[in-house]
């Protein structure tokens, strides 16, 4: 067989493959550290991380270790049986984040389910709330993921056309805004989930002292305060945790993406025995979650955050991306925001959208992505060096002060 090559590739990927996402058109073959290599042997610079889940750079050496050295002992049980790994991934991870158990699936979007369903049943059973009627508080500008549930509170029309019925007992509000929260809160009210900072959102990040007040309300009320750090946990924005710069413990948070290095879908919800004590055998459940391989991935994962000091990188490195990056004189940028390693590029409406901006990147060497149109974000591998950053802000440079 005659070797594939770019748009041969793209060419079988839109015949056989659903359309639901609209990629760059690079076809990539490797990937190592901060560096990808498509099929043709280009070298670009992966400044997305897969959306935050390759914190520790791609294929790291030490995660795939324990991947190879797993898969060929055991790989899956079910949770029909126990195995040797999930009681030390859960032992690790609650010691790391301070929280008294977890459970584990296998995607965000799971770990999010994971979280509703445990509200509600913790409404019912511990708070007293009537039978069906437990609410759960959202954000406007949230992501949580596509199951229908979730898009039922997306603000994102295009997340919802075509979709409904949608799943009653959601109330949206302002991001941001403490007093809305306030407002909000009934008797009935289970849950209030929120992104620390929003990502798809366009690396949102919420006025200084607006987590603090959050659960100081959802504490007041006795309301679960779950964050979503599936993007800005684990590393991503100078903490282990986003939630930590305010000095705030939420009640649940849900964990995903770099909690396997990117090497195996893991994801996991972390809380009290009072909040996941409430399921019983068959209440909830995965095949996959909590298998022995991606426990072991998990673990390693987890651990190369801790050895190589990855929260103290990001904080650094984050610093000094955004410094660099306002010193860029462009017609087209209105601001740039962030935490840690977690940065968006605000362009101005005139500017023509932020896809154009992203293609003439990766044209220069640097993968990019845009989120809500008009913003570049910009999350690349922790792992990233100060001399990675200076060649990608150049690159950057040129880009938005082409014509």
């Amino acid at each position: 067989m005659n070797k594939l090559g770019t748009q041969d590739y793209i060419t079988l990927e839109d015949q056989y493959n659903a359309h639901n996402y609209k990629p760059l058109d690079v076809v990539l073959a490797r990937g190592e550290g901060v560096w990808v290599w498509d099929v043709e042997g280009r070298k670009y610079m992966d400044c997305l991380a897969a959306y935050s889940a390759v914190n520790q750079g791609h294929c790291h050496p030490r995660i795939v270790q324990a991947m190879l050295e797993q898969a060929p002992k055991l790989a899956l049980t079910s949770r029909a049986f126990r195995n040797d790994q999930l009681p030390l991934l859960a032992e690790e991870l609650c010691e790391l984040t301070g929280y008294e158990m977890m459970l584990p699936m296998n995607s965000g979007a799971e770990a999010v389910e994971t979280a509703l369903k445990a509200a509600r049943k913790w409404a019912y059973t511990v708070k007293g709330v009537a039978d069906e009627r437990a609410e759960i508080i959202a954000c406007s500008g949230n992501f949580h993921g596509r199951t229908i549930s979730i898009v039922t509170f997306s603000p994102e029309e295009q997340y919802r056309d075509g979709f409904g019925p949608f799943t009653p007992g959601f109330k949206l509000i302002p991001y941001g805004d403490a007093g809305a929260l306030e407002r909000a809160i009934t008797p009935n009210t289970a849950a209030f989930i929120v992104e620390p900072i929003q990502g798809e959102g366009g690396v949102v990040v919420p006025p200084k002292g607006y987590l603090k007040r959050v659960r100081e309300l959802c504490s007041e009320h006795n309301v679960l305060m779950m964050a979503d750090e599936i993007q800005s946990g684990l590393g991503r924005t100078g903490k282990l945790l986003a939630c930590e710069h305010e000095g705030v413990r939420p009640d649940v948070v849900m964990l995903g993406k770099a909690l396997s290095g990117g090497m195996y879908p893991v994801s996991a919800v972390v809380s009290s025995k009072e909040v996941l004590g409430v399921f019983d055998p068959g209440d909830h459940g995965s095949t996959f979650g909590g298998n022995p391989l991606a426990c072991a991935v998990a673990r390693e994962s987890l651990r190369v955050i801790q050895d190589e000091n990855l929260c103290e990188r990001a904080a650094e490195l984050g610093d000094y991306l955004m410094a660099r990056l306002r010193e860029i004189k462009s017609q087209y940028v209105k601001l740039v925001r962030g935490k840690g390693l977690f940065v968006g590029i605000v362009l101005k409406r005139e500017a023509g959208g932020a896809r154009r901006f992203c293609e003439a990147l990766q044209e220069r060497g640097v993968l990019a992505k845009e989120t809500h149109e008009h913003i570049i974000r910009l999350a690349p591998p922790l792992v990233i060096t100060r001399e990675q950053i200076d060649w990608a802000v150049e690159q950057v440079a040129e880009v938005l002060t082409m014509a």
